[in-house]
């Protein structure tokens, strides 16, 4: 059973230092600027991310005993944090954002928290150097992916409550009690905040936020790497998969476009539905999504041949959203190209005998 002192003290913590926050930030000049990609109006504050971490840290001291393991993620997570918290401050190099979010990667490896092994269709690749690197790649990827993600109201913060949910609720499961209550833990202290930060929003949580979330996650995935099931690769790749296909899409977009692909731009899939359905309803839609990729995980755990059709559904709907919004290139459309080809075909063979 989940002790739900874990959820709601965060939860509590969260929600008092919020507004204490917004104050601060008045004098602190902690405000979000607005330009051509934003869409809010005002100075609002872009430290909330402060009130998450202080409310998760606060309530890790009381409810879980450290061992390596938690001591690299609560390292790491802190150079997250404070990474976030000077580029939200003095705005940072992105480059130097980089190379903190490696070392963030490079000491949860040290701790003990990484891939030992990769598999891949069944071939085994366990040699240390490129388990390092993939390792490397994965928590700066997802950290960046989350990252990416916040550029609504709620949107970073309200997907973020639901991957946790769905990690601890798995972890339940399999009987993970680490697993569970430092999920259910950040989860709680996220969702206090996002009571201010739902639209329309009266803070930000900032890159402090943003990046020390999508560390978190990246970390957690990995710690029970070695001996669960719950916590392979393939679920949280699951779970962040808008995140993800949101930033190779960006990626590819930016280098099509002739762009760096750290530049920012305002054709990410939030953006995008945002023009369609407005903004509360987008985040509405993309965090029910992230729900549907985590409800099929518990499908594909009770008959895989179901899971894996509902996984490849949700795939294809994204996939055909991106071309048609022409989200990375107005030329881009393998899927409806090939559907057209067929159809083409079709109707030439169709004539062929028609006129027989």
């Amino acid at each position: 059973m989940i002790d739900f002192k874990i959820i709601l003290i965060p939860l509590i913590i969260s929600t008092l230092l919020t507004p204490f926050i917004k104050r601060y930030s008045i004098y602190a000049k902690a405000y979000a600027l607005e330009n051509e990609r934003t869409v809010h109006h005002g100075k609002i504050s872009r430290i909330g991310g402060v009130a998450i971490y202080l409310a998760f840290f606060i309530t890790m001291a009381f409810f879980v005993s450290t061992d390596r393991a938690l001591s690299g993620i609560v390292i790491g997570g802190s150079i997250m944090f404070f990474a976030g918290l000077i580029d939200d401050l003095i705005d940072m190099k992105p480059i130097v954002k980089l190379a903190l979010e490696i070392a963030a990667a490079i000491v949860l490896i040290y701790y003990g928290v990484s891939v030992d092994v990769i598999r891949i269709f069944g071939v085994v690749i366990d040699i240390p150097f490129l388990t390092v690197l993939f390792t490397v790649i994965w928590i700066a990827g997802i950290t960046n992916a989350v990252n990416l993600m916040d550029g609504l109201d709620g949107l970073a913060g309200g997907m973020s409550v639901v991957i946790l949910v769905v990690i601890g609720c798995l972890a339940l499961v399999e009987r993970r009690i680490d697993v569970v209550t430092i999920t259910f833990i950040l989860a709680g202290a996220t969702f206090g905040f996002l009571i201010f930060n739902a639209h329309p929003a009266s803070i930000f949580m900032g890159d402090c936020g943003s990046l020390f979330l999508g560390f978190m996650i990246s970390a957690i995935s990995l710690l029970g790497f070695k001996s669960s099931t719950i916590v392979t690769l393939a679920l949280p790749m699951l779970l962040l998969m808008l995140p993800i296909i949101d930033t190779l899409s960006a990626i590819l977009r930016r280098t099509l476009k002739g762009m760096k692909f750290m530049q920012a731009d305002k054709s990410h899939i939030h953006h995008l539905l945002m023009k369609q359905f407005g903004h509360g309803k987008t985040v509405i839609i993309m965090c029910g999504i992230t729900s549907l990729f985590g409800l099929s995980a518990f499908i594909y755990m009770i008959n895989k041949v179901i899971g894996f059709i509902v996984i490849l559904s949700l795939l294809l709907g994204i996939e055909l959203f991106i071309e048609k919004s022409a989200m990375i290139n107005e030329k881009f459309h393998p899927l409806m190209g090939l559907y057209r080809r067929i159809i083409k075909k079709y109707n030439e063979i169709k004539a062929k005998f028609y006129f027989r």
